[in-house]
């Protein structure tokens, strides 16, 4: 089997990930399976930002493990079982893990695996890392546990990073969970077009082009009401700016800030600190883990949607 190794990990906090930092091995694996176990063909592998964080030493999070020098990769994958001595498990289900090793073929234990139901998404397995999985989750209890958000009430949201597997479900899930508009930030205009034609975005903002503050008092006239945000920098500050009292941020995700030596959440600037805290702002950090007895129906929720075409995915 192929595997990926963590190398060099020298990079530190600031520091942009390369190609050397990681080598592929081939090698055999066990010829036997020991009760317990089951033996996998890898399909599906999810990469995320957050990895940046396990790539130091110090992931900035006590529930994220740093990647150790020399060790095989790891995070969400699906997978095959091809030979089974686990009691819940038979050849040919599918099955799926946080922790799935970055080796096209592997011998895990069935304990610490989770069962997929390939029907609720149409198929699509991958989706289960996605739009019906820990991405899709951080969407839907972001918005209903952070967001505020309240049918009726003529609600804006933002969403940056809206182009991303996170974001452009988060406006989606926006709409339908009751915001009357949704206003998302990409960084190309073919990014832009795809959330208003395709994902149902109201509008949709290139930040590489023009004034965004200047097109978000445009497109937002009165003002942000909900700011899912995937991304913190000068994108955040000038939100924060435009965002109405007693409003909400949902802090999902700093994506320019990974490959700094910031903590997280990072702080905001003075002045706009000041914005937070006069217009009664909150900016609460948010971790999916705190939620896991919401999880089943979460999913199922996600799933139903994906299924009538409510909500789209790429």
């Amino acid at each position: 089997f192929i595997n990926l190794f963590n190398s060099n990990l020298t990079l530190g906090k600031n520091g942009v990930p390369v190609a050397e930092n990681f080598r592929l091995e081939q090698s055999t694996i066990a010829d036997t399976v020991q009760a317990g176990q089951v033996r996998v063909k890898t399909l599906y592998l999810s990469v995320d930002p957050y990895m940046r964080c396990r790539m130091n030493e110090d992931t900035g999070s006590d529930y994220l493990q740093p990647w150790r020098l020399s060790e095989v990769a790891d995070g969400g994958g699906i997978g095959v079982v091809e030979e089974s001595k686990h009691h819940n498990l038979a050849k040919g289900d599918f099955v799926t893990s946080f922790t799935w090793p970055w080796q096209t073929e592997a011998i895990l234990d069935g304990d610490l695996l989770q069962k997929l139901v390939p029907q609720l998404v149409n198929g699509r397995l991958s989706y289960f890392l996605g739009a019906a999985g820990i991405t899709g989750l951080t969407a839907l209890l972001g918005i209903r546990e952070k967001g505020h958000v309240a049918a009726g009430a003529n609600q804006t949201m933002v969403v940056s990073g809206a182009a991303g597997a996170c974001g452009s479900l988060a406006g989606q899930i926006g709409r339908l969970e009751g915001c009357s508009r949704v206003v998302g930030i990409a960084g190309t205009d073919e990014k832009c077009s795809i959330l208003v034609q395709e994902m149902g975005f109201d509008a949709a903002i290139n930040y590489k082009k023009g004034d965004v503050a200047k097109q978000l008092r445009e497109l937002c006239p009165g003002g942000v009401d909900v700011y899912f945000d995937n991304v913190g920098g000068d994108i955040s500050d000038t939100v924060i700016s435009q965002m109405n009292q007693n409003s909400h941020i949902i802090l999902c995700g700093q994506i320019s800030q990974y490959n700094k030596d910031v903590p997280y959440p990072p702080p905001l600037p003075p002045d706009i600190e000041k914005i937070q805290k006069e217009r009664n702002i909150t900016r609460e950090r948010f971790l999916v883990l705190n939620y896991m007895d919401k999880q089943e129906a979460s999913v199922l929720q996600l799933c139903q949607w994906i299924q009538e075409g409510k909500l789209k995915v790429r």
